[in-house]
C-alpha cells in the first residue's frame, strides 16, 4: 500500500525551476502544495478514480523527491489520460506505485517515458487491464526497455524466431535445472509480449492464438530435449528392430491435442498432450549409459520420458511454470501408462475408442520429438476417426454419432446449470465455444471420409473449407467465424486478468463492465459499454446455439450435412464422367 499522501513543497533551486501551475491542471497534484482535498478529488474523479484518497497517496509515493517529481509532473496528464481508458484506473495507479518502488531509477525512467509516449501508454494499458501482466513488469522492470526495442511490439514473432531466440539463451546453460528455469523466464517474457499486443489490438484473435500455440510448441520441444539429454546420459538410447530386422533408434513423439493441436491455444490454458513412441519391442543401449546401469525396456524408458517431461513443464518454481499439462486425452484417460506405442494406441482405439476420442483426434498433431513417429500415429488412427470404409462414415453411423454428441452436450449443460453458468460460461455454456467446436468436429467425422479436404485442425480453417465445398454459404461462414472470434476474444480477456483458466463471465456488473472495456467497448459511459457488450454476447451465442441444435436435433434441416451429401454426389458424378 502506498504511504499516506502529504502535499509536497519544492524548495531551493528545484523550486526555482518548477513551472507555475493552475490548480485545474493535473500537475497541480504533484506541484501545488496548498491544493485542497476538494480540488484533489475534483481532479482525480475526472480520470475515473473511485478511491481518490488512495489514488492521491499513490501519486505522492510515485513522485518522491523533487527531481523525479518534476519529471513525473511533466508526463502526468498523459499518464492519467492513459489510465482513464483502462478497465480499472484505481488498480492501474496501484500498479504504477508498485512498479516505482525501490530498485528503479525514477529519473531515468521518467525521462525515457517523456521521450516515448508509446511506452507510457503501453504501461498504462498493462497496469489498468491485467494484474497478471502488471506483476510480470513489476517483477522484471528492465522489460520496459525491451518492449521499447524495434519490432518487439510491431511484429508477431514466428515459430522459427522464437526457437532461435530460445536456443541462444540455452546454449551456455549446462544443467537441467538452469535450462528449465530459462524456459520459464522465456515463457513469461513472451506471454507479456503476446498479451500486450492483444490488449492494444496490434494483434487480432487469430494472431494471438497462433502465437500462443507456436510459443507452446517451441517450449515443449525445448523441455523434451532437456529431459531426453538427461535420460540418455543415464540409460543410453532406446532401439528396436525394424521390419527388416535391423536395429534402429526408437522415436518418441509429443502429440498436441485440443486447442494446442489446432494451433488455437488460450491465453491461460493447459496443454493437452499424448505421448507415443514407435515400438514396445527393444531396449536401451549405447555409450551414453552410466557405468553399472543396466539396459531398460523401451516401455520403461518412455514412461520415464513421459513423467519427466510432464514434470519439467508443470513444476512450479520461483520462476513460475512452463505449462500446466493435461494428459486425460490419452488412452484410458486418467489411468494406465502415460506413454504408449503406436501399435498399442491402434489396438485401443479400434477396440475401445469412443466418439469423443474420434473428435479429439481431429486436432492431433506432433509438436515435439520425432515428426515421423507422430505422422505414423496419425496414419494409424485415421480409419478409427473417419470409419473403416468410405461409405460407413455418413450412411451407417450418422444417427449414433449425432446422438452421442447431443448426449455429451446435455451432460455439459446439466453441469453448467448446477453452477448457474449456462448463460455465462463462454466455453461450455449455451451457444459457447464448445458448441462451435462440436459442429465443426461432427461434420468432419461424418463427411471427412467422403470429402477429406474439408478437414482442418483449426476451427476457423475448417469453417473456411466448409464454405469452399458448399457446406456453408459465405454469409453463414462469416457469421460463425465472427462468433467464434468474438467468444475467443472474451475468453482471453477473462483469462489475462489473473492468468487463471476461467471461462465464466463475472456476475458483478462493475467487473463485467471492466471486461467490456478490455474488449474495446470504451465509451465514457461504462453502463452503455456493458449494455453493448451483453447485446453482442447474446447475439453471438444465440447464433451458435441455433446452428448446433439444428445439426444434432434436426440434421435433415442442417445445410452442413445436406450439402455434404450433395457435394459428395457431385464429386462422384464428376469422377464417373472422367
Amino acid at each position: 500500500m502506498a504511504p499516506k499522501a502529504s502535499r509536497f513543497r519544492l524548495k531551493g533551486p528545484v523550486a526555482a525551476k518548477a513551472p507555475s501551475v493552475s490548480q485545474s491542471e493535473p500537475s497541480a497534484l504533484l506541484l501545488a502544495p496548498d491544493l485542497s482535498s476538494q480540488a484533489v478529488g475534483a481532479l482525480l474523479c475526472r480520470y475515473g478514480f473511485v478511491d481518490v484518497k488512495r489514488a492521491d497517496d499513490n501519486l505522492q509515493a510515485m513522485a518522491g523527491e523533487p527531481r523525479p517529481r518534476l519529471l513525473l509532473a511533466s508526463i502526468l496528464k498523459d499518464l492519467l489520460d492513459g489510465i482513464s481508458t483502462t478497465a480499472d484506473p484505481d488498480q492501474a495507479l496501484n500498479h504504477w506505485e508498485q512498479f516505482l518502488r525501490e530498485g528503479i531509477n525514477r529519473v531515468q525512467l521518467f525521462e525515457y517515458l517523456r521521450g516515448s509516449p508509446r511506452i507510457l501508454h503501453l504501461l498504462c494499458s498493462v497496469f489498468g487491464n491485467s494484474p497478471n501482466l502488471a506483476q510480470t513488469m513489476i517483477r522484471d522492470r528492465s522489460l520496459v526497455y525491451w518492449l521499447g526495442e524495434e519490432h518487439v511490439m510491431t511484429r508477431r514473432p514466428s515459430r522459427r524466431t522464437l526457437a532461435t531466440d530460445l536456443a541462444g539463451i540455452l546454449v551456455n546453460l549446462t544443467t537441467e535445472e538452469l535450462r528449465l528455469e530459462a524456459l520459464r523466464r522465456f515463457k513469461r517474457r513472451e506471454m507479456l509480449r503476446i498479451g500486450i499486443r492483444d490488449l492494444l489490438r496490434r494483434a487480432d484473435v487469430e494472431d494471438t492464438i497462433r502465437t500462443l500455440s507456436e510459443l507452446a510448441s517451441v517450449l515443449v520441444q525445448a523441455a523434451y530435449k532437456v529431459v531426453e539429454d538427461n535420460l540418455r546420459r543415464q540409460y543410453g538410447r532406446p532401439r528396436h528392430r525394424d521390419s527388416k530386422g535391423r536395429w534402429v533408434e526408437t522415436g518418441f513423439a509429443v502429440m498436441a491435442m485440443g486447442k494446442l493441436g489446432g494451433g488455437e491455444l488460450n491465453f491461460s490454458s493447459d496443454v493437452d498432450l499424448i505421448y507415443v513412441y514407435a515400438s514396445d519391442e527393444g531396449e536401451t543401449t549405447g555409450t551414453g549409459a552410466r557405468p553399472g546401469v543396466s539396459a531398460i525396456s523401451n516401455e520403461e524408458y518412455f514412461e520415464y520420458m513421459a513423467r519427466g517431461l510432464t514434470q519439467a513443464l508443470a513444476d512450479v518454481t520461483h520462476e513460475g511454470y512452463v505449462f500446466r499439462v493435461d494428459l486425460r486425452l490419452r488412452a484410458e484417460g486418467t489411468v494406465g501408462r502415460l506413454a504408449r506405442s503406436i501399435q498399442d494406441y491402434e489396438r485401443y482405439y479400434h477396440t475401445r475408442g469412443q466418439v469423443w476420442e474420434r473428435m479429439a483426434l481431429l486436432k492431433a498433431w506432433p509438436i515435439a520429438g520425432s515428426a515421423e513417429v507422430g505422422k505414423a500415429f496419425l496414419r494409424k488412427v485415421r480409419s478409427f476417426v473417419f470409419g473403416a470404409s468410405r461409405d460407413s462414415a455418413l450412411d451407417v453411423a450418422r444417427a449414433d454419432i449425432l446422438d452421442q454428441v447431443k448426449s455429451i452436450k446435455t451432460m455439459i449443460n446439466t453441469k453448467m446449470a448446477e453452477r448457474k453458468q449456462e448463460q455465462r460460461n463462454v466455453k461450455l455454456g449455451i451457444g459457447g465455444i464448445r458448441e462451435i467446436e462440436f459442429v465443426v468436429q461432427t461434420v468432419q467425422i461424418l463427411c471427412g471420409a467422403r470429402l477429406p479436404t474439408i478437414c482442418d485442425r483449426s476451427t476457423l480453417g475448417a469453417l473456411a473449407r466448409f464454405c469452399r465445398h458448399g457446406l456453408l454459404s459465405t454469409r453463414e461462414r462469416a457469421a460463425l467465424s465472427q462468433s467464434y472470434v468474438f467468444l475467443r476474444d472474451v475468453e482471453h480477456k477473462l483469462q489475462m486478468v489473473h492468468d487463471l483458466q476461467t471461462h465464466a463471465l463475472p456476475q458483478d456488473d462493475a467487473e463485467l463492465a471492466r471486461c467490456a472495456v478490455r474488449l474495446g467497448y470504451s465509451e465514457g459511459d461504462r453502463a452503455h459499454a456493458l449494455k453493448r457488450f451483453l447485446t453482442d454476447y447474446r447475439r453471438h451465442t444465440a447464433l451458435v446455439n441455433r446452428v448446433f441444435r439444428t445439426l444434432v436435433e434436426t440434421p435433415e434441416r442442417s445445410p452442413l450435412l445436406r450439402c455434404g451429401l450433395l457435394a459428395e454426389r457431385r464429386r462422384r458424378r464428376s469422377q464417373d464422367r472422367r
